[in-house]
C-alpha cells in the first residue's frame, strides 16, 4: 500500500523529491483534467496544471488536513490557476461606449446572409436606448455580470438586470421582425 495523501504533501513540505514526484504521478490526470474542462485548451491546461503542481509545493507546508482533503486543496488551487490563466489570455477589453460608438457609425455594404444578420443585429443594437444597449453590449461581448457592470457604472443590481432584460427583449423582436 503506498503512502496516504496527507503523508505526500508532508513530504513535499520536507522537500522530498520522491514524495513530490509520486503526488504529482497520483493528481497530474486529475488536475489535467480540470484544468482542460475550465480553459478548454489542452496546452493551456498543461501551464495551468504545472502551475498548479508548483503551487501546492510551494505550500504544502502550510496545508490542514481538518479543513479538507488533499485532493479537494489541490482541485482548489487548480482551478484558481485555471482562471487566472483565462483573465491573463482575455484581449483587452474595449471601452463600452467606444464600441457602441463604432456600432452607431458603422455602416455595411455587406450581402451575404451573415453581413446581413450582422448588418440587422447592429441596425437592432442602434435602435436600443443607450441606457439598455450599453449592459447588452458589457454582458454579450464583455462577459461581465450584471453585477460587475453595476459596480462599474454605480447603479443598483436590479436596474442593470432590467434594462440587459429590456434590451435582449427589444433586440429578440426587431430581429424577428427583420425575419419577415
Amino acid at each position: 500500500m503506498g503512502l496516504s495523501d496527507e503523508s505526500l504533501v508532508a513530504g513535499m513540505a520536507a522537500e522530498d523529491p520522491d514524495a513530490a514526484a509520486a503526488f504529482v504521478r497520483r493528481f497530474q490526470a486529475r488536475v489535467f483534467g480540470l484544468a482542460v474542462s475550465i480553459v478548454g485548451s489542452p496546452e493551456l491546461a498543461e501551464e495551468v496544471a504545472q502551475d498548479a503542481f508548483f503551487k501546492a509545493w510551494r505550500s504544502a507546508a502550510a496545508y490542514d488536513a481538518r479543513r479538507g482533503r488533499v485532493s479537494t486543496w489541490l482541485l482548489t488551487i487548480t482551478r484558481n490557476s485555471a482562471i487566472d490563466a483565462i483573465r491573463l489570455r482575455r484581449e483587452p477589453p474595449m471601452d463600452p461606449d467606444t464600441l457602441l460608438a463604432l456600432l452607431a457609425a458603422r455602416e455595411t455594404d455587406e450581402t451575404s446572409d451573415d453581413g446581413e444578420t450582422s448588418a440587422r443585429l447592429q441596425q437592432a443594437l442602434r435602435e436600443l436606448p443607450a441606457e439598455q444597449a450599453k449592459p447588452v453590449v458589457m454582458m454579450t461581448f464583455y462577459g461581465l455580470t450584471a453585477a460587475e457592470i453595476a459596480t462599474r457604472d454605480d447603479i443598483p443590481v436590479g436596474t442593470v438586470k432590467t434594462r440587459i432584460r429590456r434590451g435582449l427583449q427589444a433586440l429578440r423582436q426587431r430581429m424577428g421582425a427583420c425575419d419577415v
